[in-house]
């Protein structure tokens, strides 16, 4: 490590060398989350840059919370997974989360919309079980981001397989969503409802999908936890 360190044998002190650096939480929300590849890992903290994924992604393994395997099919491919010290922080992150859940203001976490994250846990989070037993494709637009944020698509395979793409992946589209970014951000984070935003959540097309997308949706796993509310 080669920030300097708080030089104290307290456990608390220790811990967090490793774990308060810049971004390393959030990168480890990531890894307790299942993603393992770097490039999957990029597009879960999409901000950060490559070069400090990578530097942090050495950290982590030299003190033995991750791993880094070789996949076995795919040569020169490597996955980062989780140790057994790295599978016990998984309590410490979800803590982490529900605290900010609760305690942060809705208001200021909403101040932090980021279109890469949202649609990249909406992905690894969907529900497809309401979904029809075939390819559903439901594209959202978000008309008041920049062109090459605007767009995105879900491709939801009959096996459950999810997809999120950036560019039109070429298929009939079952379910236009149009909203704006905070309204969608709002509802996934549990701060309100597909129902409650009716008038600013335009749903097009298969009637059925629309009136389950609140199921398929999901919610952010920290969404169960209720917000505090302000005495």
């Amino acid at each position: 490590m080669t920030h300097p360190g708080y030089k104290q044998f307290c456990p608390v002190a220790m811990a967090a060398e490793l774990l308060c650096t810049r971004w390393t939480m959030v990168l480890l929300r990531e890894l307790v989350a299942g993603t393992t590849r770097f490039n999957d890992l990029r597009r879960g903290v999409p901000k950060m840059s490559p070069t400090l994924l990578s530097q942090r992604l050495k950290e982590l393994e030299t003190a033995g919370v991750i791993e880094r395997k070789a996949h076995r099919s795919d040569r020169g491919v490597f996955e980062y997974h989780m140790t057994e010290s790295g599978k016990d922080l998984r309590s410490v992150v979800e803590a982490v989360g529900f605290w900010g859940q609760k305690w942060v203001e809705a208001r200021q976490s909403l101040k932090n919309l980021d279109p890469s994250l949202l649609m990249w846990d909406m992905r690894r989070n969907l529900n497809p079980s309401p979904l029809p037993d075939r390819r559903a494709v439901i594209q959202f637009l978000y008309a008041e981001l920049p062109a090459s944020k605007r767009f995105w698509w879900l491709v939801v395979e009959p096996d459950g397989e999810v997809d999120l793409c950036w560019s039109d992946p070429g298929f009939d589209v079952d379910l236009y969503v149009a909203t704006d970014l905070r309204t969608m951000t709002a509802i996934w984070m549990g701060h309100t409802t597909v129902a409650r935003e009716r008038e600013k959540v335009v749903l097009t097309g298969d009637r059925d999908i629309a009136n389950s997308m609140q199921t398929w949706l999901g919610l952010s796993p920290f969404a169960i936890e209720p917000k505090r509310v302000a005495a």
